[in-house]
């Protein structure tokens, strides 16, 4: 039997960019290639020292993640955590994520560059 159109109607399109023609989320290959840079930003927060990371002034669920993934010692687990920490840094507003690579840029006084 043949299905009609008021059956089976498709969802509406979702807009892909606003009136200027600017996309309004990052495409699928612009975040997979923003990942591994967010991974080695999470790894050079794992590397700073509390007092450092209060300073920095990140959202309570990535400062907690970031505290956990300091305490672990099993490398699966530090691993899982990086992971996880990746994904909580995917999630952050671009204001923030410039906020926290300004702070850890190299040459800033007072926090180490890790050694990766």
């Amino acid at each position: 039997m043949p299905r009609s159109a008021t059956q089976n109607p498709r969802p509406p399109a979702l807009p892909t960019a606003d009136a200027s023609g600017a996309p309004l989320t990052p495409s699928k290959t612009q975040r997979k290639r923003e990942a591994p840079a967010l991974q080695t930003l999470g790894i050079q927060l794992v590397a700073l020292s509390i007092a450092q990371l209060a300073r920095l002034g990140l959202p309570e669920a990535l400062h907690e993640a970031v505290v956990a993934a300091q305490r672990m010692r099993s490398h699966g687990a530090r691993t899982r955590q990086m992971q996880s920490i990746g994904k909580l840094m995917r999630q952050l507003e671009p204001a923030m994520l410039s906020r926290i690579r300004a702070a850890l840029a190299p040459g800033r006084a007072g926090i180490p560059q890790p050694q990766l």
